[in-house]
């Protein structure tokens, strides 16, 4: 078991005296969430999750994992946001690049698919199709059960479901994931017997990608759950100290804040690996649904590299300056490949041949956050020794701990999401929903 997170702020362009400033105000947010933690009534618990997880629980999301993996060529993950991002992250990070295209004998696991994240009526039908007449099952994931979104998309897949296999079979194939005690969703589960997990209540959406949310469809995936909770694990032992002077986690959230007062209000993640696309995109939702609040709030944004240096890179050049870089990189690559050397040299390439693939995409990452700190853009510069399930649960945990203290630093609750509401209120009121008055 190993997890290694290595943090650069050297072209952050901040001295680490001005980071140490905030040394009684960190160690007091520290002691604050500590204290939380164990209240049920707030949304502390991820905190201790690595240790404090429900190990009969987690033993039973192994045993539908290997139940679905035997009767199931697709999970249908039914879900929104906090509900499926935190898993797709995971699944897509340590699976094949074109795991989706693989054959159900290459992948030796069922193929989690994703529903109830949109409303549009084409994803739906083509997904319709692409399930086609293959087995599947349905894990449906929501607090409440009432979410337009994803309740929409259940009643149409539990119907089909029900139409292919009938009520009993198609019963057992529902894996439900919500409150423990009430909702529209567990009280349908206790109708009809579905098999459920819970959703803790003090742990929010966004920060639930190590509970049943996240754990069921990633163990269906093939990815070895308690690897990834052994990283989380290891990350939280390892910033579990108050002292600004030796956590890394506490000094980049502090430089998150020192830039932002500085009118460095865009945070762009950048990844030079594609595997990472959906970590990405699991980092805009933590980030800007904690701190996007009372007019505040760093706007997380992302990029994949290279490929987007031939789109975003001059912006990134030469744009407005009012955004940090935070480089998310891969020590050491899963496989690799060696560039030959060819006689006639028409692509002028020969001066590579005998260096790897990897070598060249370490040598553009370095030459482009050369050019990017010397255009003006800070740069933090987050790595891994390599990536497997202990690297991604400590990156996890390193993440969620360090939105919370950000947010707490900026004054902002990183815990709710309030300003979620008002779409929903004006699309109740003009799809006429019962006690939505039209204005």
């Amino acid at each position: 078991m190993f997890m290694e997170i290595k943090i650069d702020l050297k072209n952050a362009g901040i001295d680490k005296k001005e980071i140490m400033k905030y040394k009684e105000q960190v160690e007091n947010i520290h002691k604050d969430l500590h204290r939380r933690k164990d209240d049920e009534k707030d949304f502390v618990g991820w905190l201790d999750l690595p240790t404090n997880y429900d190990k009969k629980e987690f033993k039973r999301i192994q045993t539908a994992a290997k139940r679905i993996n035997k009767d199931s060529d697709i999970l249908l993950v039914i879900g929104i946001g906090g509900s499926y991002l935190g898993a797709r992250a995971v699944i897509e990070a340590l699976s094949s690049s074109f795991y989706q295209m693989q054959t159900l004998k290459q992948r030796k696991h069922t193929l989690v698919l994703y529903a109830g994240n949109n409303l549009n009526p084409n994803y739906i039908n083509e997904l319709i199709e692409v399930i086609g007449d293959k087995d599947f099952s349905i894990n449906v994931i929501s607090k409440s059960g009432t979410t337009t979104e994803p309740a929409i998309a259940f009643r149409i897949f539990r119907e089909i479901l029900e139409n292919k296999y009938g009520i009993d079979e198609a019963r057992s194939r529902i894996y439900v994931t919500t409150d423990k005690a009430k909702g529209a969703l567990k009280t349908l589960s206790d109708e009809e017997g579905y098999e459920t997990f819970v959703i803790p209540d003090n742990i929010g959406g966004r920060f639930s990608v190590l509970t049943p949310v996240g754990l069921l469809p990633i163990a269906c995936a093939g990815i070895d759950i308690e690897k990834l909770m052994n990283g989380a694990k290891l990350a939280q032992d390892n910033y579990n100290d108050s002292n600004l002077k030796y956590n890394e986690c506490y000094q980049y959230a502090v430089l998150r804040n020192i830039l932002y007062k500085d009118n460095k209000t865009i945070e762009v993640f950048a990844n030079y690996e594609p595997k990472m696309h959906y970590m990405t995109e699991w980092l805009k939702q933590l980030y800007g649904e904690s701190e996007g609040k009372e007019q505040e709030g760093i706007f997380p944004a992302g990029i994949d590299l290279t490929t987007d240096l031939h789109s975003m890179g001059q912006y990134m050049q030469e744009g407005l300056r009012n955004l940090f870089e935070t480089v998310i990189s891969i020590d050491n690559p899963k496989s690799n490949i060696t560039i030959n050397s060819d006689d006639d040299n028409l692509d002028g390439l020969n001066y590579l041949a005998g260096k790897d693939l990897d070598y060249v995409n370490k040598k553009a990452m370095e030459g482009t956050i050369e050019a990017h700190v010397s255009g003006g853009v800070p740069n933090i510069h987050i790595s891994l020794e390599k990536l497997d399930e202990e690297n991604l649960g400590g990156l996890i945990y390193f993440f969620e701990l360090a939105t919370a203290m950000s947010g707490n630093i900026l004054g902002v609750n990183p815990f709710n999401q309030p300003g979620v509401e008002a779409y929903k209120s004006n699309m109740f009121r003009l799809l006429k929903k019962p006690g939505y008055a039209a204005k």
